[in-house]
């Protein structure tokens, strides 16, 4: 016979426990809604506590939406600092450049005396004035002009870069300014500032992406939206776009400084190649009339030698030059009172011609020799004078190699100038 199992009731506790539990629940909801419906009265008849907390969330979205346009702002004060750094950096490198051009110029108007002064030296048959003298007065005018231009230049350059450290002192100063109220907020640019080679179509600026109109435009600063008491002031606004200008004109400086700064050094390197192309050619020229006054010298030896034999010979064969001296120096054959004439002027009238042609031969024979000796005296001065010309030649040719030598080792501008300058 099966057995039947009872079913537990359905609540175990007691009833009254139970209830218990359920009116503090009651209890306890009802105490919420009389609360909560006193804070909506407590609303609707005193709105200052929320007012203030919309007003303080409203001024805080303004104060974080100024700081932002501010951090703009001090952004691309930061930027143009940067560039005017860069621009000074670039300036002062050319006109580095340009002082050691100028330097250079000087140094090569310095040589450009001492070639001249070295020329002096020349023996004075040699100072004419020649081809060389020009090209080295020619180079000394470039020269001149030259460093004047160079100077002109540079005193361009060194205005300029006084222009450039106002404009950095100015921005410098600004960006202080424009940081004041920037010290809650990230100093972080990246998110404010992009490559220039990014448009503003391809990569928006954080406040366009957050949907906020900004009053400042990173890329161009909202031109033509200055307020003197927003983050965009007319004093930014007309200090970046001075500093613009006075980059665009440094750059065009540069461009200018490195055009003359090429133009100078062409002009400079034409005109020392043709002064030494002209003392090379004076120096072959005089090498070629030294070597042409030898000729002469050894034709004129060989002439006085041809002059000297004559007069030696002449005077060998015909005995002494003026004639004998005693009596006893002339043989007995050439005597006239030998025995053969002696014997034949016994009779008048017998004169022998002999005499007279002794004394026209005599005669003749010392206006040769005269002559011979006069022609052997021109050609030892002759000899004399072409001797002197070639010293001359010689010494002429040495000082302008010397020339030469002198520029070639200074061409490269490696030595001290001293005080000429």
């Amino acid at each position: 016979m099966a057995t039947t199992v009872k079913a537990p009731p359905a609540t175990i506790g007691p009833e009254a426990w139970r209830n218990k539990s359920l009116r503090a629940l009651k209890l306890g909801q009802t105490v919420v809604e009389n609360s909560d419906r006193n804070c909506e009265i407590g609303r609707s008849s005193d709105p200052v506590p929320h007012i203030r907390d919309v007003l303080a969330t409203l001024s805080n979205d303004e104060i974080r939406k100024y700081m932002r346009e501010v951090r703009a702002v001090v952004a691309k004060l930061r930027e143009s600092l940067l560039e005017t750094n860069e621009e000074i950096k670039s300036l002062t490198r050319g006109k580095e450049a340009l002082e050691r051009t100028l330097e250079h110029t000087r140094k090569d108007i310095q040589l450009n005396k001492d070639s001249k002064l070295v020329r002096c030296k020349r023996p004075p048959t040699e100072k004419e004035t020649d081809g060389a003298d020009d090209l080295l007065e020619a180079e000394c005018a470039h020269l001149l002009n030259c460093k004047k231009t160079l100077e002109f230049q540079l005193r361009s350059v060194q205005q300029h870069l006084q222009c450039l450290e106002s404009i950095r002192k100015r921005t410098f100063a600004s960006l202080q300014e424009r940081s004041r109220v920037l010290d809650l907020m990230c100093h972080a640019l990246s998110s404010v500032l992009r490559p220039e080679k990014d448009s503003l179509t391809t990569r928006p600026n954080r406040s366009q992406i957050d949907g906020r109109v900004s009053m400042v435009d990173p890329g161009r600063l909202g031109a033509g939206k200055a307020d003197p008491l927003g983050p965009y002031t007319p004093e930014v606004d007309t200090l970046l776009s001075d500093a613009t200008d006075t980059r665009n004109r440094s750059a065009y400086l540069r461009r200018e400084l490195r055009a003359t700064i090429d133009r100078v050094d062409r002009l400079k390197e034409a005109a020392h190649k043709s002064v030494n192309d002209g003392l090379t050619q004076k120096v072959a020229e005089t090498v070629t009339l030294k070597q042409h006054l030898n000729l002469g010298i050894g034709e004129n030896r060989h002439s006085l030698h041809r002059a000297q034999r004559w007069y030696d010979g002449t005077e060998r064969a015909f005995g002494y030059t003026l004639g004998p001296m005693q009596y006893h120096d002339i043989t007995t054959r050439e005597r006239m009172d030998r025995p053969m004439v002696r014997v034949f002027q016994r009779h008048p009238g017998t004169q022998l011609p002999e005499t007279q042609g002794v004394i026209k031969s005599g005669e003749g024979l010392l206006q040769s020799l005269t002559a011979t000796s006069r022609n052997i005296g021109m050609l030892r001065i002759a000899e004399r004078k072409l001797r002197d010309d070639k010293r001359s030649k010689s010494a002429a040719a040495d000082i302008d190699s010397s020339v030469i030598r002198m520029r070639r080792s200074k061409s490269d501008h490696r030595w001290c100038m001293g005080t000429a300058f």
